[in-house]
């Protein structure tokens, strides 16, 4: 799919130059790669944060990990632009890391009354951390690059520009190594402990896998909202809340999603693109609503 005709046909056929194949293999096969890297990895990402956080909607993009992952690039931007990716990535891991644990902090002194208060507060955190790299932005006129990171877009995605994100990859196979640890974890501090395990080292460890994950998709291409959310509470309703039995298809339900919302921005407007998560925005939220919905009508 695209405006380049790359079809069987055109593949094989003999022409003077390799033009085709050059698009194949420079544009369309790092793009489709990174669409399942991503979708994969941040689907992933979204289940442990829902063990970790003991709730069913949350996910990077709704508790200030993408935002604190955007301020950390927006930080390198300022201080040191003439850094490598691989620093730049760095750093936003550790501000993602920091935005993950200062949630969990603040959501330990909540006193949660209903489900609905996790997620809640997660939205406010986001806000305020979005709000404060908004206004450092706007100081530094970076508002339009801010943007950027904080939109997911694979149009810009060639070979030689995607690569990170098999970092990405192999993180979260580590975590999925570790599925039926998280699996513990998310039943308490002291159901882990009972069991010999160490709650705060797994908590820990949980918050990296999503760190990374969160500061290499939006190094590579951007913030894609709701995968993190969707996939793992569909997956959910058919599986269960077994980690080691859902992850692989939530990884695989992730990565199809990516892809269907990059087809369809594609598609809508062709031959221009409408960015994946513009796509996944309004996807996602349609989906979050029916699963809300859903929720009420099983507790009433």
């Amino acid at each position: 799919m695209g405006v380049s005709d790359v079809s069987w046909n055109t593949l094989w056929s003999s022409q003077e130059d390799d033009m085709v194949a050059q698009v194949l293999l420079y544009s369309r096969v790092p793009r489709t790669l990174a669409l399942i890297l991503a979708g994969s990895s941040m689907a992933v990402a979204g289940l442990l944060m829902q063990m970790l956080a003991r709730n069913h909607f949350v996910e990077p993009s709704t508790v200030g990990t993408v935002e604190s992952a955007s301020l950390g690039m927006l930080m390198m931007a300022l201080w040191a632009p003439d850094w490598s990716v691989w620093a730049k990535m760095g750093v936003s891991a550790l501000m993602a890391l920091a935005g993950t644990a200062l949630f969990l902090a603040v959501l330990s002194r909540v006193k949660l009354r209903s489900a609905w208060i996790v997620p809640l507060v997660g939205l406010v955190l986001a806000g305020v951390i979005d709000a404060g790299a908004m206004f450092f932005a706007y100081q530094h006129d970076l508002i339009q690059s801010l943007r950027a990171w904080s939109n997911g877009d694979f149009s810009v995605v060639v070979d030689g520009r995607y690569e990170m994100l098999w970092l990405s990859l192999g993180v979260t196979l580590l975590a999925c190594l570790a599925a039926d640890r998280f699996t513990v974890a998310g039943l308490g501090e002291s159901f882990a402990t009972n069991l010999g395990l160490n709650y705060k080292r797994l908590v820990w460890q949980g918050l990296v896998v999503v760190a990374i994950v969160t500061a290499c998709v939006v190094v590579t291409v951007g913030s894609i909202p709701f995968v993190g959310l969707i996939v793992p509470n569909v997956v959910r309703l058919i599986l269960g809340d077994n980690v080691r039995r859902s992850v692989l298809w939530v990884a695989v339900a992730g990565a199809g999603l990516t892809l269907l919302c990059d087809l369809v921005g594609r598609l809508v407007i062709a031959p221009y693109e409408i960015p994946v998560g513009t796509v996944m925005g309004v996807v996602g939220s349609a989906l979050f609503l029916v699963l809300i919905v859903r929720r009420r009508q099983r507790v009433g």
